[in-house]
């Protein structure tokens, strides 16, 4: 008795369907990991420039302790200083000044949207805001705050803020 092959055609169209269905949301699921893993890769870059450029102002400041004892870093303007462009020198507080300038300098070109302060603090906050530092100028501690746009939304809001006692 001959064999029937009628009932055993190959894939039907379903089948073909449910599994292009089941391979594309994987590879979309996969798409997803990878974006994710890029934005925060992306975040702990900054973090770590934010963490260099920290330590980099902090390095500044134990260069120049006259102007940390003068309390020149404090909230200091972010100006160049002329006089440090040559080899003869400049004061303390200008120095200060001119650290504070090539500081902002490095934030804005590091950091989206970089931005910082140096202040003295007692209790440095990790709410604080570029526009409300909350710095109040209480002891001996200064406090290296550092804000970035981490998701690039146009708020700057992501913060590091670290103590530095001279």
């Amino acid at each position: 008795m001959p064999i029937k092959y009628s009932n055993t055609k190959g894939f039907g169209m379903i089948e073909v369907l449910i599994t292009l269905v089941i391979t594309t949301t994987g590879i979309l699921g996969l798409a997803g990991l990878q974006l994710k893993a890029l934005q925060s890769n992306h975040f702990a870059y900054n973090r770590t420039q934010a963490i260099v450029l920290a330590y980099d102002m902090a390095d500044r400041m134990r260069a120049n302790p006259e102007a940390v004892d003068a309390k020149n870093y404090n909230q200091a303007d972010r100006t160049a200083g002329s006089a440090c462009a040559t080899s003869s020198g400049c004061s303390s507080a200008v120095m200060a000044k001119n650290d504070t300038y090539q500081w902002h300098q490095l934030l804005a070109n590091s950091l989206p949207s970089g931005d910082g302060l140096v202040c003295i603090d007692s209790t440095p906050e990790s709410t604080d805001t570029p526009v409300s530092p909350g710095c109040d100028g209480v002891g001996d501690n200064y406090a290296i705050k550092i804000w970035w746009d981490d998701d690039r939304d146009g708020s700057i809001d992501t913060p590091f803020i670290t103590s530095f006692q001279p």
